[in-house]
């Protein structure tokens, strides 16, 4: 029999634990388990939160809202207009006219063209 101030470091039957070393082990798996439901419940109210903002960018959640700028293109008559591709605030545009191929990049911010680059077969 164990004195009452001494601690039982007598192991449970069939294990090689000690009870007080069974009860720490109980504490760390339900803070463990704590600790991953409120994560789940985090990245849940996070992905929540992100599709509820609707239609909003990142460019008008960082204060940089664009200022609806409109702008003409000068291109030939006979150009059509093959295929567009968009980057951040840049908009290239691969025209097809008697002149040549031609892709021309437009910065969206100010309207302005940027570069225009003719293409050349070699």
């Amino acid at each position: 029999m164990a004195v009452a101030g001494e601690p039982d470091n007598t192991p449970l039957p069939g294990t090689v634990f000690t009870p007080r070393q069974v009860r720490v082990l109980k504490v760390a798996v339900i803070v463990m388990g704590l600790l991953l439901v409120g994560g789940f419940a985090f990245v849940l109210a996070a992905i929540v939160y992100q599709a509820s903002r609707g239609g909003q960018d990142g460019a008008a959640a960082g204060g940089a809202a664009p200022n609806g700028v409109e702008t003409e293109l000068a291109i030939a008559k006979d150009a059509t207009v093959g295929a567009l591709s968009l980057d951040g605030d840049r908009l290239a545009i691969h025209l097809n006219s008697g002149a040549g191929p031609e892709i021309a990049v437009v910065d969206l911010k100010t309207g302005k063209i940027v570069a225009r680059i003719r293409l050349k077969p070699q």
